[in-house]
């Protein structure tokens, strides 16, 4: 079996834009197998830019490119001439134009020709686009497929495929397993203002929520999961901090030996939105199997404060506490240094996390009171909000699985998780924070991660 072979004989695929003839993606025959023998897999993730949504004449936006059949046709044969000549092992498309049905079939018969498995979905209220997933047979088969509505403020949903290899990986030297993978593909909502802010963390917050449900009722554990998308957001934004807060990792970063750092937070782009500004949305991420991990609604909690303590205007000077030279004693109402439950209800509101119709319901609201007020007495004392607003409440704890040392022995349980090999962005101008003015297949980067099996060791307990 050979993946990413690199070659697919069509002569269209030469019909490209001029910045990507110079980007041939992984002809290195040294990206098809992995240290334990067994071929590494690979994952694209693409937002193909709906035509509907498409602009032409930036001085009258109304002219869309889904007015003429010519236009988006082309450019999505050249779309589909270069997912097929990577055959990634997943694919992963968002803004995919389900209300066309031309357009549908083309890539249903193209892809299922090449010999993928295709998954759609549409976007809720009919608003014309969605994501399709494709799942190449020669790697995977599909166990299960799952449809997830936000039902919220931007119509988003997300796809849920639980995979099993077709090649079995060797978990140590006397058991090989038919690894299963977890895979979400989804785009978020874009953020028009801060007060969607909120949306964001809450389509995340339901995609991890069902991640749980959904490894718990099956019994599974000890699974590495692969979240693709259009994300939205930066490296700098609350959903990165989320994410990173539960234990995935960014494949591209990891790759590129990139760290959180805010010096490291533009060294990349994948976007050029409809504002003309560039940044780096699109992420490949990867969480593999953990020992532990910081409790989701902890995570959740700590991501909602952080919108909180992006508004210093709710901070002023304390007149018995200095806290960084802010403190919160304008939310103190009439307890001096203490915070009531009315007060803390008021600050949401000033930040927008309630009383908007997408905003923070009376649930979630009193669930973060409990979070925040840990010793239970009914107010947010200093030392309470000090912990929420260093974040040192509860330590993060997502200790990695360690990679099996089979000279030691056999672990009480083994598990298949993955290294990042390789990442690559397309246009390559993207991979140093420039976007080319030629490249018109998108106005995103085409994003595609090589992931090689590795052996780890984790504890026996299920989620």
């Amino acid at each position: 079996m050979v993946l990413l072979s690199g070659y697919y004989n069509n002569s269209d695929v030469a019909n490209v834009d001029s910045s990507e003839n110079d980007s041939v993606p992984f002809r290195e025959t040294g990206y098809v197998c992995s240290t334990m023998g067994e071929p590494c897999i690979s994952c694209t993730t693409f937002n193909i830019l709906a035509p509907i949504y498409k602009r032409l004449d930036q001085k009258n936006q109304s002219v869309r490119e889904s007015e003429f059949r010519a236009f988006w046709l082309a450019r999505n044969k050249k779309i589909l001439n270069w997912l097929l000549y990577e055959r990634s092992s997943i694919i992963c498309l968002q803004e995919f134009w389900i209300g066309n049905e031309e357009l549908v079939h083309m890539y249903e018969e193209r892809l299922g020709a090449a010999g993928y498995d295709t998954f759609k979905l549409a976007r809720s209220n009919n608003r014309g686009d969605g994501l399709l997933t494709a799942i190449n047979k020669e790697y995977f088969k599909v166990l299960n497929h799952r449809e997830l509505f936000f039902n919220d403020f931007g119509d988003r949903v997300a796809q849920l495929l639980h995979v099993q290899s077709v090649v079995p990986y060797s978990r140590n030297q006397n058991d090989s397993v038919e690894q299963e993978i977890i895979i979400v593909n989804t785009h978020l909502l874009f953020p028009h203002d801060s007060s969607l802010s909120i949306v964001r963390l809450h389509q995340v917050y339901q995609i991890l929520q069902y991640l749980e449900t959904y490894q718990r009722e099956n019994k599974l554990s000890h699974m590495p999961v692969i979240l693709c998308g259009d994300w939205n957001g930066s490296k700098r934004g609350h959903v990165y901090k989320f994410l990173r807060s539960q234990g995935f990792v960014s494949s591209y970063d990891i790759a590129h030996e990139y760290t959180d750092s805010d010096a490291d937070a533009h060294r990349w782009v994948s976007h050029r939105n409809h504002r003309g500004n560039i940044c780096g949305v699109d992420f490949i991420w990867l969480r593999n199997p953990l020992k532990s991990r910081k409790p989701l609604k902890i995570s959740w909690a700590e991501a909602a404060f952080g919108i909180i303590k992006g508004w210093p205007c709710l901070i002023i000077r304390s007149n018995s506490n200095d806290l960084m030279h802010y403190d919160y004693s304008n939310l103190a109402g009439n307890n001096g240094n203490n915070i009531t439950y009315s007060a803390f209800c008021d600050a949401l509101r000033q930040v927008n996390l309630t009383g908007l119709s997408y905003g923070l319901s009376f649930q979630e609201t009193k669930d973060l009171w409990v979070q925040a007020d840990t010793n239970g007495n009914g107010v947010l004392e200093y030392e309470e909000f000090k912990r929420i607003w260093d974040a040192t409440w509860l330590r993060h704890t997502d200790e990695d699985c360690s990679l099996a040392d089979l000279n030691e022995g056999i672990a009480e349980e083994e598990a298949i998780g993955f290294a990042v090999k390789k990442a690559v962005l397309f246009p390559r101008e993207a991979e140093k924070g420039i976007w080319p003015e030629n490249y018109s297949l998108s106005d995103h980067a085409r994003l595609t991660a090589v992931f090689s099996p590795m052996r780890l060791r984790c504890s026996k307990q299920s989620l």
